[in-house]
């Protein structure tokens, strides 16, 4: 295929420029070609004079993207990083009740807010203890803050 076929390209003769004329325009098409070296993206459905000014444009070694392409991968990129989840053996539910907790919320209204009994939010915090490896509640709340929940103290 175009991405396989750029990628060796890039091997055997790193100096040729390569420009993806394609009628596919997923992300993960695009960002695949872009890894395997291609230095242009362009449909198919381009008019013949973008397509001789991306051809040049290859050959000079500058990068380019139809605009619909273009819009896109910018889109991706200016986008904020998703945020790797900082304790992924929390339950959605535990993550309520420390998000909650780290508002400053005490475990009545908690579980009020929940829908559960304050005994079952203190079985909740006391499984969250255990899996962020903390001591108590304050050393929960100063973790959860800094992964995101609850608001962040004045400094």
């Amino acid at each position: 295929n175009g991405i396989e076929a750029t990628r060796e390209i890039g091997r055997v003769a790193p100096r040729v420029a390569v420009l993806m004329l394609t009628m596919v325009e997923e992300d993960d098409s695009v960002f695949a070609a872009m890894r395997a070296g291609a230095l242009g993206y362009v449909l198919k459905g381009a008019g013949q004079d973008e397509i001789v000014r991306a051809i040049r444009a290859v050959a000079a070694g500058e990068a380019i993207f139809g605009p619909g392409v273009a819009r896109r991968v910018l889109g991706r990129l200016s986008a904020p990083p998703d945020r790797p989840d900082p304790c992924p053996t929390l339950t959605p539910r535990e993550r309520d009740v420390l998000a909650l907790i780290a508002a400053g919320q005490p475990n009545s209204v908690v579980a009020a807010r929940l829908g559960l009994s304050p005994k079952t939010v203190s079985n909740h915090m006391s499984a969250v203890l255990a899996k962020l490896g903390v001591a108590d509640r304050t050393q929960a709340v100063a973790w959860a803050r800094e992964a995101g929940l609850g608001p962040t103290p004045e400094p």
